[in-house]
């Protein structure tokens, strides 16, 4: 055993690290955490214990630390706006037909601060049903996330995504733009299913869906396939990594057009964060969205980010993606800080 780790997702919690890969053809046997950065880099943790009973006692989430003074952004809202004008000519120019932009906030973070009694924090204060909790310093592996999308949803032979794309404070905030958006990448996830599946088994299961999630609505979809015999994780990340709801179509001039755009990486924002149980032929994936992550900037500082981002097609509003943007921040950023209510810009 390589050191002793913990990671939560709701009722399941693991302890203790038995193997470290970046291989996902390893993800043959065993329970593993996982983490996919948005750039394509997987880290996967086969854990020595699994809990699937309800949770044990939870960390304290007073001892979580707060944070004071503003959140860094790699986009301030001229250069998001910049970059919302320039992918509409993109559109108007025939290149692509929707990206998703994103910018990564930033904030010091004290030494020791814990994710685990970060992402209690955010199972109290934001309940989501992929939510995630992985702190496994060793592997690189600190992320508490408040995910309310699922990139893959494993049950033996059938593989689930559920895209989201819509997204307001109540449901007359949507708007017919975001309904022709979740359509628009639903046909996109079909699509990268349809390479690993069974021909004629993909099916879209629900469409524009209304969810309501602490402080937003979204539209979820759900799309399904039952897998091809011998498909392995290697097949299914490569045919459907990254996730279509926070890319964009057609996902390669979509990628081209965040790498031109977007100033830094994103990391497991936008990436998936979950587990693997390959002896069950069972796996949670999550969209990491909603994800904080503790890293190390470029003078060695222990930082926390958060990512946050909109869906931009030709209908798009600069500044009413800059606000979607500040909206699906606002309320997990206030949690982070350690305030009781949300104001103010982040």
């Amino acid at each position: 055993m390589l050191g002793v780790a913990e990671a939560r997702f709701g009722a399941v919690v693991a302890r203790g690290v038995e193997a470290v890969t970046d291989d996902p053809g390893d993800l043959t046997s065993g329970f593993w955490a996982v983490v996919v950065t948005f750039e394509g880099v997987l880290t996967a943790v086969r854990m020595a214990e699994v809990s699937r009973h309800g949770r044990p006692v939870a960390p304290d989430p007073h001892g979580w630390p707060g944070l004071t003074g503003p959140w860094r952004s790699s986009l301030d809202e001229d250069g998001y706006v910049a970059g919302v004008d320039e992918i509409r000519d993109r559109i108007a120019a025939g290149t692509v037909y929707q990206v998703n932009l994103c910018r990564v906030l930033e904030h010091d973070l004290p030494e020791g601060a814990s994710v685990l009694a970060l992402g209690e924090v955010l199972a109290r204060g934001n309940p989501a049903p992929y939510a995630a909790t992985i702190d496994i310093p060793e592997a690189g592996l600190e992320v508490a996330c408040a995910s309310p999308e699922a990139y893959l949803v494993r049950r033996g032979r059938r593989l689930t995504s559920g895209p989201i794309k819509g997204t307001a404070a109540d449901p007359h905030g949507l708007r017919t733009k975001d309904f022709a958006e979740n359509v628009m990448i639903v046909d996109l996830v079909r699509n990268d299913l349809a390479h690993v599946s069974t021909p004629g088994t993909v099916e879209v299961d629900a469409l524009c869906r209304l969810e309501h999630h602490p402080g937003l609505v979204h539209l979820v979809s759900e799309v399904s396939g039952a897998l091809r015999p011998g498909v392995g994780w290697r097949d299914v990340l490569a045919a459907t990594f990254p996730p279509g709801s926070v890319s964009g179509a057609p996902k390669h001039t979509a990628l081209r057009a965040i790498a031109d755009l977007e100033p830094v990486p994103r990391g497991p924002y936008c990436g998936a964060v979950g587990w693997v149980d390959a002896d069950r032929d069972e796996a949670v994936l999550a969209v990491g969205i909603r994800t904080f992550w503790a890293a190390r900037d470029a003078d060695g500082r222990r930082v926390l980010r958060f990512g946050t981002g909109a869906g931009i097609t030709w209908g798009s509003s600069a500044v009413d993606e800059w606000q979607e943007t500040e909206l699906k921040a606002a309320r997990l950023v206030a949690l982070a800080t350690g305030h009781g209510q949300i104001s103010g810009r982040v």
